[in-house]
């Protein structure tokens, strides 16, 4: 299992909302949470078979940009 890091524009609940059923019907995707309290808006992904690439093909699938940390 590995954590992978990105930098979002996933900045408020709303966003959450909106990615939500994306990443949580991801098959890979374990666990996933944004910090929309920093700057940043760091999303963490848990995954165990899934590139950073693969993941930023996701986020941005439901509208939202990621860059990997």
């Amino acid at each position: 299992m590995k954590d992978l890091q990105f930098k979002t524009n996933i900045n408020c609940g709303g966003c959450v909302s909106k990615v939500t059923p994306i990443l949580n019907s991801t098959e890979g995707v374990c666990e996933w949470n944004v910090d929309t309290t920093k700057r940043e808006k760091v999303l963490t992904v848990k995954t165990d078979s899934l590139s950073a690439g693969e993941i930023v093909a996701t986020v941005e699938k439901a509208g939202f940009k990621a860059q990997p940390l």
